[in-house]
């Protein structure tokens, strides 16, 4: 990985994630000459509330139509991810995020770019090892789960 704040934010991630994550987007950088931000990695349970509330109860654009406890995000399972330009100066929102999908493949890691029923989410990968948000949410309020620990059950 070539970008100090993702390497950073890669490591906030799940333990069980952290290794698969960096090899993909390294793997990813070298193979196609890029540099790869994550702008998003692990986030709280309120801070996934505070951007559900973007265009809903709060003024903005609505950013998200996953509630708290419903995001891979909340487990340390995901990340969002930009390509970064101009000597790291620049986010590129535009990268055909379909070109890192081999990578990720490598690593058993999903693109919400490939999801079914009509919404996407191009900059999101997430390594979920089968679990469904609502059994991990249910994990979690039964303190069976503890994002970004060793203390895991998946």
């Amino acid at each position: 990985m070539k970008d100090t704040i993702s390497i950073q934010r890669v490591k906030s991630l799940h333990p069980k994630v952290v290794d698969d994550f960096k090899n993909f987007i390294t793997d990813a950088e070298n193979a196609l000459g890029i540099v790869i931000r994550v702008s998003q990695g692990y986030r709280s349970f309120e801070e996934q509330a505070e951007l559900y509330a973007l265009g809903r109860t709060k003024a903005g654009k609505i950013v998200t139509k996953a509630k708290p406890g419903s995001s891979y995000h909340q487990y340390g399972l995901a990340v969002d991810i930009v390509e970064l330009v101009k000597n790291g100066k620049e986010l590129d929102w535009n990268y055909d995020m379909s070109k890192l999908v081999p990578y990720a493949d490598k690593y058993q890691i999903a693109w919400g770019g490939n999801w079914s029923g009509g919404f996407k989410d191009y900059p999101h990968f997430e390594k979920t090892f089968g679990w469904g948000w609502r059994a991990l949410l249910d994990k979690y309020n039964k303190k069976d789960f503890i994002p970004n620990t060793t203390f895991v059950n998946i």
